[in-house]
């Protein structure tokens, strides 16, 4: 059996904009408008989405109703909620790079990246024999992919995963492949 998943991006928010940790904001204006103007895809699978309101904003901004999944959830930040990359260098450089680092590391006091990726991985595996679209926030499309392609955790910095991008992945004999179509 073989399955495709595509891993949307969800649509920018201030928060995104700002590099700000955590939150759950409505897309801004800027975001709403990109979307929208995303092609449409995916009309013959089934639709989910983290339960972030940029996550199902995004989706319904592509005319699509999306079930939310809670493995797809953003992290939990902890004491980093709220503030941003900025303010958390300056206040906390060595916890900060731990954190970059090291995935199992949570020096925020939330939830741990390799928690987020292996939380994710497992309802990836589950879809394995589906045609689904996920829309989740670039750290758990991040993620999913490190899991996909079997890259060390603290990998998950080195992919680059724009609001709004599409990654497309095909699970065939026992593994996920990265999918990259013909140009246009």
């Amino acid at each position: 059996m073989s399955g495709t998943l595509r891993l949307l991006a969800s649509a920018p928010t201030r928060a995104l904009r700002e590099a700000r940790f955590g939150g759950d904001d409505d897309l801004d204006e800027g975001g709403r408008a990109a979307a929208l103007a995303l092609s449409a895809f995916g009309r013959d699978a089934l639709w989910v989405c983290a339960p972030s309101r940029a996550a199902r904003e995004t989706a319904q901004a592509l005319g699509r109703s999306a079930l939310t999944e809670k493995a797809l959830a953003d992290p939990g930040f902890g004491a980093w909620t709220g503030r941003t990359l900025t303010e958390i260098a300056q206040d906390d450089p060595t916890g900060l790079q731990h954190w970059l680092s090291d995935p199992a590391a949570a020096p925020h006091g939330g939830e741990p990246l390799s928690e987020v990726r292996d939380r994710a991985a497992a309802w990836m595996d589950a879809m394995s024999t589906e045609r689904v679209v996920a829309v989740a926030h670039p750290i758990v499309v991040r993620a999913l992919l490190v899991h996909a392609l079997g890259l060390p955790g603290d990998r998950m910095w080195g992919l680059d995963v724009a609001p709004l991008s599409v990654t497309r992945l095909t699970y065939r004999l026992g593994r996920w492949n990265l999918h990259f179509p013909p140009a246009a």
